[in-house]
């Protein structure tokens, strides 16, 4: 097929290897644990320019998916940080453990999200559900939760914006040829939460030759949520070009 000039979404152009958006999504399941990790450590995996939040907030959470129309099935885990861009504060996404090759390239193309292929298991321990995440054999992120109070009236805070950092590197030289903050907090649509619990939770972090997330080690916790749910995932939106704006700007 002969591809226009202003027409394309990902190679293949005959058979791309995701399909367009939006990507739907059912049944997920997924657990957050929020805790407090000390703000210098935070401050080490933000790039500019995001600033750490003062309280160091930040979130790991663990996604069962047993069906999505563009990718299949999937586990992944990931975390989030709480910090600051111009006026607004929000949460980064620093790293998500996946294990599915389709959804990683999608995910790095289209929005920035940090994917890493891992080995993730996602299970119920009794009345615990398990997320575990390691590189090539080597755990880098446990969670742990245990649910017992109905959330209906306390539901899990909005983790928006949400910021995740596109790069895609050029090809004749080093650097990239896009790099920009995206802001995926209007991406999720057609929301339909079947289930949502609140309780308690605990993370342990690890080091691998690849990754090391140790210095997020947390301080204290606070609240750990479980939800159910089905949702679609469409378009993001560019919150700040680095090739194109100075630095001056922010």
């Amino acid at each position: 097929m002969k591809l226009k000039h202003s027409e394309g979404w990902c190679v293949p152009v005959d058979s791309p290897f995701y399909p367009p958006l939006p990507a739907m999504y059912r049944n997920v399941k997924m657990q957050f644990v929020f805790f407090y990790a000390a703000t210098q450590a935070v401050s080490q995996f933000l790039p500019e320019p995001l600033i750490a939040a003062d309280d160091g907030l930040c979130v790991a959470g663990g996604i069962d998916v047993p069906f999505c129309t563009s990718y299949g099935a999937f586990q992944e885990s990931l975390l989030l940080m709480k910090c600051r861009f111009e006026l607004r504060e929000g949460f980064y996404c620093s790293h998500v453990f996946h294990n599915g090759p389709a959804g990683i390239a999608a995910g790095r193309e289209i929005y920035g999200t940090p994917k890493l292929f891992a080995q993730v298991r996602i299970q119920n321990v009794g009345p615990t559900l398990q997320t575990e995440s390691s590189l090539a054999g080597v755990p880098v992120l446990q969670i742990s939760s245990t649910m017992h109070e109905d959330a209906g009236q306390h539901r899990m805070p909005a983790l928006v914006p949400a910021w995740r950092l596109k790069m895609i590197p050029r090809a004749d030289r080093p650097g990239p040829a896009i790099k920009q903050l995206i802001d995926c907090g209007n991406v999720t649509q057609d929301l339909e939460i079947h289930f949502q619990a609140k309780g308690q939770g605990r993370i342990s972090l690890g080091a691998s030759p690849l990754c090391d997330l140790t210095p997020l080690v947390p301080i204290r916790y606070s609240d750990a949520y479980y939800i159910e749910c089905s949702y679609s995932e469409g378009y993001a939106e560019v919150a700040y070009d680095y090739l194109h704006q100075s630095s001056s700007e922010v």
